[in-house]
């Protein structure tokens, strides 16, 4: 009996010590997670630093499509001054392409919708959020997560280019596909790479 309670407690050591081992490598994969990338647009480029310490989850998602050239030749098809610019899901002439499933929404992670971050839209389903993503275009407190509202995930923010994000939030805008807000003139994301 004493022989096999020492086997359990042994076993259960080493249990921990795998399960420790395992988290440090799951951190330590988040902490190499590339910190910024570059949004080039026929308006010009926009540079982000992301906060994979933060939002783990939306940083990977967001970095998948990024390295699978998912939004090379989509547009910014909802801005709107005094708001934001909205992104990452549908092609110039209004088709919205396929994406991955959706992820878990990470808005209670103490980042706020201020100017000049970028978040993940969503709809109505907190836990909807799939490619699209905007980026805040003034400090837009209604958006954060409190003990009502799930809010909208902050996962960046704008280091170099903010004149170019509050450029694209004053274009004229159209009807197009029933959808308002949609640029006149399209807004090409050219490419989203890892700097």
């Amino acid at each position: 009996m004493e022989q096999k309670n020492k086997l359990i407690y042994i076993g259960i050591a080493i249990l921990v010590i795998v399960l420790i081992g395992a988290y440090g490598l799951i951190m330590k994969e988040k902490d190499n997670l590339p910190k910024k990338v570059l949004i080039e647009t026929s308006e010009g480029n926009i540079e982000l630093e992301l906060y994979a310490d933060k939002s783990p989850a939306t940083v990977e998602n967001f970095l998948k499509y990024v390295n699978s050239g998912f939004y090379d030749g989509l547009v910014f098809h909802r801005v709107i001054d005094g708001f934001m610019i909205q992104g990452g899901g549908f092609l110039p002439n209004g088709q919205e392409k396929a994406t991955s499933a959706p992820i878990k929404l990470e808005s209670n992670n103490g980042l706020k919708n201020l100017n000049g971050t970028i978040a993940m839209a969503r709809t109505s389903d907190p836990n909807s959020a799939t490619s699209q993503f905007f980026i805040n275009a003034a400090d837009n407190s209604f958006l954060d997560y409190v003990a009502r509202n799930e809010g909208y995930a902050v996962f960046g923010k704008v280091t170099q280019g903010m004149d170019v994000v509050m450029k694209l939030s004053k274009v004229q805008t159209t009807v197009k596909n029933r959808m308002e807000d949609w640029p006149a003139e399209d807004v090409i994301i050219s490419r989203i790479s890892i700097i």
